[in-house]
């Protein structure tokens, strides 16, 4: 299958790009700068130029290919202002990318966030918010998914707030990173709170699974780890750097402090059993410890 791809050089896309390869299928990797196309080539990938507000070279690249697999995102959290745009972005590519392949029978996977669901993980039944922050890009999701209504054999893969690769990737990447820089490991709330995770490569596997066998108008979701401790988390990364941990409120956040404070475990029992996934790499808590150690 020749697969066009959004995405495809990020943590996560380059994953993908690979395990496609590698399991017989071809590739063309939307790529936006020299760098992105260089690293899409050497992977194996044919490159078309382009970014995500070239509505006409999606719609090209989807009409050459057998199947889309949309992984691009603008993960710009400055400000409200910035995320709103990256949203509107994003929802305009997919509906442009709907269009081509409506009455193809074509694959369409896109990739979104776990839900939420009070007191108990989640689950692929579960619907994803529509308000708040990120509420758009659900809509814009769902909208992917109910492609199945117009020929598209479209799904969405769900992915936990950690998707991590040696130790960076995600949540937990970000809480390391705000600790290189501040020199302390902070996190928001009393550290109960529950976050999901998946190595990148057991994600790619089911992107690939998803685009192969999953059926039209259906949820899956890459979760590997149901839910850590953001206590557990921090004191792995303040060890591996040997820097203090420790709790602040939500408001020492900002913009993304309600959702990193929130408890938000997530169950993947359906998917591993409908689509034979089975995730075989690090824990996210294994996983950091490959974070390298600050150096003076």
């Amino acid at each position: 299958m020749k697969v066009f791809i959004t995405g495809g050089t990020g943590l996560v896309g380059s994953a993908v790009v690979a395990e496609l390869l590698s399991n017989g299928h071809t590739v063309l990797a939307l790529t936006r700068s020299d760098a992105s196309a260089q690293a899409a080539v050497q992977a194996g990938a044919e490159t078309v130029r382009g970014a995500l507000t070239d509505l006409d070279v999606l719609q090209s690249g989807a009409a050459q290919a057998d199947g889309v697999i949309h992984l691009a995102f603008g993960n710009d959290f400055s400000s409200a202002e910035a995320l709103a745009a990256n949203v509107a972005e994003e929802t305009a590519a997919l509906q442009a990318l709907g269009e081509e392949l409506a009455g193809s029978g074509k694959p369409f996977v896109t990739v979104s966030g776990t839900p939420t669901a009070p007191g108990r993980p989640s689950l692929e039944t579960d619907t994803l918010a529509t308000e708040g922050l990120v509420g758009g890009r659900s809509l814009a999701v769902a909208g992917v998914v109910a492609l199945a209504d117009r020929g598209v054999r479209s799904s969405a893969v769900r992915l936990p707030r950690t998707v991590h690769n040696n130790g960076d990737g995600g949540f937990a990447g970000l809480l390391a990173l705000m600790a290189r820089r501040t020199g302390v490991v902070t996190y928001p709330g009393d550290g109960t709170q529950r976050w999901p995770a998946v190595h990148a490569l057991d994600a790619a596997v089911l992107f690939r699974l998803a685009l192969e066998n999953a059926e039209a108008g259906t949820y899956w979701h890459a979760v590997a780890d149901e839910g850590d401790q953001v206590a557990d988390i921090a004191e792995v990364i303040g060890r591996r750097l040997n820097l203090p941990v420790k709790a602040v409120s939500v408001e020492e956040f900002g913009l993304i402090g309600p959702n990193f404070a929130a408890d938000q475990p997530s169950s993947s029992a359906h998917t591993r059993q409908a689509l034979g996934w089975n995730p075989q790499h690090l824990s996210l808590l294994a996983d950091l410890e490959n974070i390298q150690p600050l150096t003076i």
